[in-house]
């Protein structure tokens, strides 16, 4: 896992609309960085509506959420419009952006050992330094968790 007080990692992916975007393109602001393995799974949607569910509080702290995963844009775009999802939704279909923030790799899904993306969180602070890290997410309330240590 990537440490508090590192640099981010940049990187440039496809949002569910397929326009392109950087962490760059949130300089000076915070950005929560998570990563989830497939889009309209029960664990990812519980994840991904408890963001939505405190999304006008990460607002008022000026705090931008993106998630990522290895799912094509399609599956995106349809996940983030079901849910009503306020934030982009990123495709890292080779899993390189995934694995520069240790978030990729072999694990067992159902009894069979697969590549994907596991269930991280990076929050990132306004100079672009990593000031929190979850790992091994539980999906159930981790919106409000995460907003708890940006307060």
């Amino acid at each position: 896992m990537l440490s508090t007080g590192e640099i981010a990692p940049e990187f440039e992916l496809p949002n569910q609309d397929g326009e392109t975007v950087t962490l760059r393109d949130f300089e000076g602001q915070a950005v929560v960085v998570y990563f989830y393995p497939r889009a309209d799974t029960p664990g990812c949607k519980t994840e991904a509506c408890s963001f939505r569910d405190e999304w006008n509080a990460y607002r008022q702290q000026d705090v931008a959420v993106l998630g990522i995963s290895d799912d094509p844009l399609a599956d995106l775009a349809e996940f983030k419009a079901k849910y009503d999802l306020p934030f982009h939704l990123l495709s890292d279909k080779d899993g390189t952006v995934a694995r520069a923030y240790d978030s990729y790799g072999e694990k067992t899904v159902y009894g069979n050992r697969v590549e994907g993306t596991f269930r991280n969180t990076y929050v990132v602070g306004s100079d672009g330094t990593i000031i929190e890290v979850f790992e091994g997410v539980d999906p159930e309330g981790h919106g409000e968790k995460v907003l708890s240590v940006i307060d």
